[in-house]
């Protein structure tokens, strides 16, 4: 992808036909409060009259430069006369030419018919303004004729400081932005709060900003669209669509269009037709194909969600039907936006070629993993892979390929043979998780906590991650209904015993009950109130409401907010990534506290993420002992030696033992 620089003399400030429209209504005296929102916004706050002078004065400067360097010295010195300081005579004073011709009803007459019945009414008190109306219609005139000469239009590859004062775009090419184009895709690329990175710009000046963007489309060819004047959250999915075209480009899958030359339908290693078990003509259907199995396989309840739109149900995957699109989407637009192949003619040698692209892509691939899918920043890298993501990713490409030959979709694989980045070394139990006491410490932070919406909810999601010993994606999908008291009957053995859990559905499909304590309950219920949710928790008509909601006191903690109490949707759900970035913002914040006394544990804590409380949760519930097989259960392992991955004994009775040999 071409890099847009900025034109060599885009150091040079530039005039454009909102500056003179500004002069031409600043010289006749129109409400200076219009016409600098209108014309100049975007050079500062209106009621400095600071900046007012220091505009007025460069723009008088750059007009008269642009008369001398036509040969036109007279205009120079005229554009710089500033009417307003010009002394009335003693004597009844007169209002403006302009207001008495318009107050007066002689709009349609001749100058000279509107001067001598200005004279009757005014008589030698309007030799001045005589004076002041010949030299306005002048600079009117000489304005008309520097605008055809001077006035230039502004290019997409201009650099901001062409069109902007000086220290507004210092601030934009500072955040990233140095060009008209570079600006353009960010504010396109984000929505409404493009302007948070960038220093001293509020959403007032950012609208101000956006407005001057969509005056220079015309000539720029840079337009903005409209889903930068909602927030993201409020864009129907039918919106959102619309903010990027189809294209053979760097798009998501659901809108990359795939050129004939490159579908597959003839591709090298395509097995005959006859035999083939899929309806799948081209490689991009198979793709689909093989993701809509894994969805159905890790998803079984959810099935593929879609609105009105055929390829919705993309954007709506489970964790590992999403993970799979990610790899096969990025492997398509490399094969064919790099290696101009279809996915089925690729060789042994371009998956070599691939593994290595991913150590090091493109730049132009990349971009901050917070960019939506459906907007046009995004990329389908945000950097390098580690060794463990490059592997993770050629092992699902590999599991792709057997999809396809297995269907006799294709006669062979070319990740056969093709080496993985070594495995990282499994850190179950101490090195991904938190020991007893920085549990405590964290747990004391969260109680100290202001009582908020979003800190009630963070409260509950970490006891229930670290108590349910849950994954991320198994609590965001859980509701009310999924909670249950399990009551089982006393037998000649046992008693009789009874208890809450929460039925899961995790990886694969597996559904497990996992325990909870009455304690547990108790916050659950207690914050579900907060969200409007009133009786038992478990009572039929709550089952369809998450555990964990979207904030309801946003109104009042958030500038800028516009969506009152009444309008949140108490009964929905949350994003992962949501929970993820508050998660792990805690946790940052913890360690910060934690600086001065433990080093380790800040490590720790600046590493940890929701992750990391299944891990703590699996290891304190070993070691208070808790037998290995109902470990096994509670966190839903295939098998009892991943659980035991978790058991430190053997590594606790080394260190012990050995003490005295170390110590001689």
């Amino acid at each position: 992808m071409a890099q847009h620089l900025p034109h060599a003399d885009t150091a040079v400030r530039k005039l454009h036909v909102g500056h003179f429209a500004f002069m031409r209504a600043y010289i006749q005296g129109l409400d200076l409060r219009e016409i600098w929102n209108r014309y100049l916004a975007t050079e500062g706050t209106r009621s400095d009259l600071r900046v007012i002078k220091r505009t007025v004065g460069w723009l008088r400067d750059a007009l008269a430069a642009a008369a001398h360097r036509h040969g036109r010295h007279s205009v120079a010195h005229l554009v710089r006369i500033d009417l307003s300081i010009i002394v009335e005579p003693d004597g009844p004073v007169a209002p403006p030419f302009d207001e008495f011709v318009a107050q007066h009803g002689w709009d349609g007459f001749s100058y000279e018919e509107q001067i001598e019945a200005y004279t009757a009414a005014y008589g030698q008190a309007s030799a001045q303004e005589k004076r002041s109306v010949r030299l306005l219609r002048r600079q009117l005139e000489a304005l008309t004729w520097l605008e055809r000469l001077a006035a230039e239009s502004p290019h997409a590859d201009d650099g901001v400081r062409a069109w902007m004062r000086p220290e507004l775009a210092a601030r934009l090419e500072a955040a990233g932005m140095p060009t008209l184009r570079h600006l353009v895709e960010r504010i396109n690329g984000v929505g409404l709060r493009w302007y948070t990175p960038v220093a001293a710009i509020g959403a007032g000046k950012a609208a101000h900003i956006v407005s001057l963007m969509r005056a220079f489309a015309p000539s720029t060819g840079l337009a903005i669209g409209p889903h930068v004047l909602a927030a993201p959250s409020h864009l129907t999915p039918a919106q959102r669509r619309l903010v990027l075209a189809p294209a053979t480009a760097l798009v998501p899958l659901e809108k990359f269009v795939v050129p004939s030359e490159y579908d597959g339908s003839a591709g090298q290693y395509r097995a005959p037709r006859s035999q083939c078990q899929l309806r799948a003509n081209t490689d991009y259907e198979a793709l689909l194909a093989f993701l809509r199995e894994k969805q159905l396989r890790h998803a079984p309840g959810e099935g593929l969600r879609h609105d009105d739109h055929p390829l919705a149900w993309l954007q709506h995957l489970a964790p590992t039907a999403r993970a799979y699109r990610t790899e096969c989407e990025r492997f398509m637009l490399w094969a064919i936006l790099k290696c101009k192949k279809p996915m089925s003619s690729m060789t042994f040698e371009d998956a070599c070629a691939y593994r290595a692209f991913l150590a090091d892509p493109d730049p132009a691939w990349c971009g901050p993993r917070s960019r939506a899918r459906w907007g046009p920043a995004w990329r389908p890298f945000e950097g390098p892979l580690s060794e463990a993501a490059g592997r993770r990713a050629l092992t699902m490409l590999a599991t792709f390929y057997k999809f396809l030959v297995d269907q006799r979709y294709l006669t062979g694989t070319p990740w056969t043979g093709v080496t993985k980045p070594p495995a990282p070394p499994r850190m179950a139990g101490p090195g991904r998780s938190l020991t007893q006491d920085q549990w405590r410490f964290v747990c004391g932070q969260l109680a100290a906590l202001p009582p908020t919406s979003a800190n009630l909810r963070l409260n509950v999601a970490l006891q229930l991650l670290y108590a349910g010993r849950l994954r991320r994606a198994e609590l965001i999908a859980a509701r009310c209904g999924d909670l249950e008291v399990l009551r089982l009957p006393a037998t000649a053995d046992e008693p009789a015993v009874e208890g809450w859990v929460l039925n899961v559905r995790g990886k694969g499909g597996k559904e497990r009950q996992v325990p909870l304590g009455q304690q547990h309950i108790a916050l659950l219920v207690d914050y579900l109130v907060t969200r409007g949710v009133t009786g038992p928790v478990n009572h039929p008509r709550n089952a369809h409401i998450f555990l964990l909601g979207q904030v309801t006191d946003a109104v009042n903690r958030r500038p800028g907010a516009t969506t009152p109490l009444g309008f949140v949707d108490t009964d929905a759900g949350i994003s992962a990534q949501t929970l993820y970035d508050q998660v792990t913002g805690f946790f940052a914040y913890c360690g910060q506290l934690l600086a001065a006394d433990d080093p380790d544990g800040v490590t720790r804590l600046q590493q940890a993420s929701t992750h990391w409380m299944r891990h703590t949760g699996i290891t304190h519930s070993l070691a208070a002992g808790t037998p290995l097989d109902v470990e096994m259960l509670a966190a839903g392992h295939a098998s009892a030696s991943t659980t035991s991955r978790y058991m430190h004994s053997e590594a606790r009775r080394l260190l012990q033992e050995s003490r005295a040999f170390l110590n001689k």
